[in-house]
């Protein structure tokens, strides 16, 4: 692998983009959330493509500007004209450079239980594709060949050997940034049933026969309004959930799971996957909340948007058809309930030690050392995880959306998070 060190070329700045927690609406993958506000973002990733990891590239290789990323605040100019001269050794990716460092720079490095990432190491590592380029290919063939017969009685011995097998380098923009920021995003699990009852009248639908014959296809509203709409939905009902916000949760998210009370009363775990939309564009029920003057922009986190919409049920129709968008949906089976949805390099998320990154700053399948801080706690999140999703506001150098899992604890977790973040990436020696 080449190096070298010239300073980085004059590129764009990249901004780092607003908060939100929900990430995706085309794939868990996430949409799950964008670029708005520390909640409902803003616009959706459509698709979930598995990508290969790819070996970084010399820093004089590098072609192009970074694209900023829309809403975010924009760049100093002397910033984006005075980039940091790249050290000796700075490999370059896409939207990112990557400067040497060693172990004893990662904060906290001795106190997190590595051992914890090893299952998710290992479905990294059995991804077809995963291992990349060719200018690394070796070296990751070895590293997972290996991992798959190492089994760690403790966390010291599986950091020793990880310090044996990899190099460390600090994430920056292209211009020497290494701050960045991390969000978070969750799986949702809803209560719901397979028929109408009481309480849960609100329909959860798959894909609509006619989908593909109607371009755009009926707006959300129309879908609830009109009988020609609601006609197309007739026979598609999946379940039913109590909330028009889970309902809407799930949508923004794009998946989820349901626990389900089957016709004959049993209940069952079970995963809602995106199986497609509307063709509608995504508009943000949380940008229209401050546009309104009902939330102030930096508080517009989805536990505010929710308090808002219990404050005012009459409103709640009016509120969603804002987002014309809606997201049609498919079963899964939920073999093994410990692990998350699939992520966009194609394996399944682990809670704590998954995470959606820009592909074109950390390769797919790569360890990745957090510098940052719980949401609600403030205390230090130090800790190794792995480079596994991505979504449509995850753009730039250092920044990450970090997953919580599923249940009340992740909602809360991630509907806050928008800290500082340092990051660092491990690579095979």
């Amino acid at each position: 692998m080449k190096t070298s060190n010239p300073p980085a070329a004059n590129a764009s700045k990249i901004n780092q983009p607003m908060s939100t927690f929900l990430r995706r609406d085309g794939a868990f993958r996430r949409l799950s959330s964008r670029a708005l506000g520390p909640l409902l973002a803003a616009t959706l990733l459509a698709s979930c493509s598995v990508l290969q990891r790819q070996a970084p590239v010399p820093v004089e290789d590098r072609g192009g500007a970074t694209p900023a990323v829309p809403g975010a605040p924009s760049a100093p100019a002397s910033a984006a004209s005075a980039p940091v001269p790249a050290p000796p050794g700075t490999l370059e990716r896409g939207h990112a450079r990557w400067v040497p460092a060693s172990f004893a720079d990662l904060p906290g490095w001795g106190q997190d239980r590595v051992a914890e990432l090893w299952p998710a190491l290992r479905l990294s590592c059995g991804t077809n594709g995963a291992n990349g380029g060719a200018a690394s290919a070796e070296g990751w063939a070895t590293v997972c060949a290996q991992s798959r017969q190492f089994f760690p009685a403790d966390d010291a011995q599986a950091r020793q050997w990880l310090e044996q097998r990899f190099k460390v380098y600090r994430i920056e923009s292209p211009e020497g940034d290494p701050a960045g920021l991390v969000t978070g995003y969750f799986e949702p699990l809803v209560e719901a049933s397979r028929k109408p009852t009481r309480s849960r009248k609100v329909a959860l639908y798959g894909t609509p026969g006619d989908l593909g014959q109607r371009k755009p296809y009926w707006t959300r509203q129309e879908l609830e309004t009109l009988p020609a709409a609601q006609a197309s939905l007739k026979g598609r009902e999946i379940a039913y959930v109590e909330d028009p916000l889970d309902a809407l949760v799930l949508q923004v998210q794009g998946s989820g799971r349901l626990r389900v009370v089957e016709t004959d009363g049993s209940v069952r775990l079970q995963r809602l996957a995106f199986a497609g939309h509307n063709d509608q564009p995504y508009r943000s029920v949380g940008r229209w909340l401050i546009d309104q003057g009902e939330l102030v922009a930096g508080e517009a986190s989805w536990p505010a948007i929710k308090d808002w919409m219990k404050r005012n049920p009459k409103r709640i129709n009016e509120a969603l058809w804002q987002n014309p968008r809606t997201v049609f949906f498919r079963e899964e089976a939920l073999p093994d309930p410990a692990l998350g949805p699939k992520g966009a390099q194609g394996v399944p998320l682990t809670p704590g030690r998954s995470i959606a990154v820009d592909p074109l700053s950390v390769p797919y399948g790569t360890p990745v050392w957090l510098d940052a801080t719980e949401p609600l706690s403030s205390k230090p999140l130090q800790r190794l995880v792995m480079a596994q999703d991505t979504g449509g506001a995850i753009v730039g150098a250092v920044r990450a959306d970090y997953f919580w899992g599923w249940g009340d604890e992740a909602e809360n977790q991630a509907g806050r998070m928008k800290q500082p973040l340092r990051a660092w990436v491990l690579w095979p020696r």
